[in-house]
């Protein structure tokens, strides 16, 4: 019996005697049938089919989840979850008491990401700052107006510098740590703060530095220079990866 070329499904020869037209076409038809569901195994809306190992047989991949991207996973199409680039939300504070604290920070992120908003305390005006589980091996040098400070220092609390005014919800603070997660690795940081008065009264300052040492931060806490309670304010902390 001569079959096709491409997927082999029986036909008769030239010279053959058909007795049996239709079983013949039923012959003909399931392989048809086989080879065309073998080549589109799509089941449910959304699915795509993907060559397998197997000559003139696809492989079905089920529709992904939301916000999942198309990757290739051991030679073949995956679904995957983006897992760089993303930030996301991990606590929210309310600052309180002389210093408040936010500890057991998840560690399996990149890099931190800290804002400080609308802080307020008593008694008078003084500068925001922060501290980290590890003590004593945070250097750091401030940007000025316009020249690089020569200044440095060695040690565990960091202050923006700015007298941030005390009964004003503008004060805002960045803090943003590299590698804070590391165990092998110093950490970079960039802190920021800012406090604005009126429209004309505004002041900020930028500090960079590193913290020496390859313990992970996993604890960031917040007070001001003068040891003043928080009446108001909050902390938000997001991991990058």
């Amino acid at each position: 019996m001569a079959t096709t070329t491409n997927y082999g499904w029986t036909t008769p020869d030239d010279t053959a005697l058909v007795k049996d037209g239709a079983a013949a076409i039923r012959t003909l038809g399931s392989s048809v049938d086989t080879t065309t569901k073998a080549l589109n195994p799509s089941t449910t809306l959304g699915d795509i089919e993907f060559r397998s190992s197997t000559a003139n047989t696809n492989t079905r991949l089920g529709i992904g989840t939301s916000g999942q991207v198309l990757t290739v996973s051991g030679g073949v199409p995956a679904w995957s979850t983006i897992s760089s680039g993303g930030i996301t939300l991990l606590s929210t504070t309310t600052l309180s008491s002389t210093a408040t604290t936010v500890s057991s920070i998840d560690q399996t992120y990149r890099n931190l990401l800290v804002y400080v908003y609308g802080a307020q305390w008593g008694t008078a005006d003084s500068a925001i700052g922060f501290s980290c589980n590890i003590s004593n091996v945070v250097n750091w040098k401030s940007f000025g107006t316009s020249t690089f400070s020569s200044n440095e220092a060695t040690q565990s609390n960091i202050y923006t510098g700015t007298q941030a005014v005390n009964n004003t919800g503008n004060n805002f603070m960045l803090l943003e740590i590299d590698n804070y997660a590391s165990t092998v690795a110093y950490k970079t940081f960039r802190m920021q703060g800012v406090h604005l008065t009126g429209v004309s009264t505004k002041t900020q300052q930028l500090k960079i530095g590193g913290i020496q040492s390859t313990t992970a931060v996993d604890s960031i806490t917040f007070k001001t220079e003068d040891g003043y309670t928080f009446s108001a304010g909050t902390m938000v902390i997001y991991g990058v990866k």
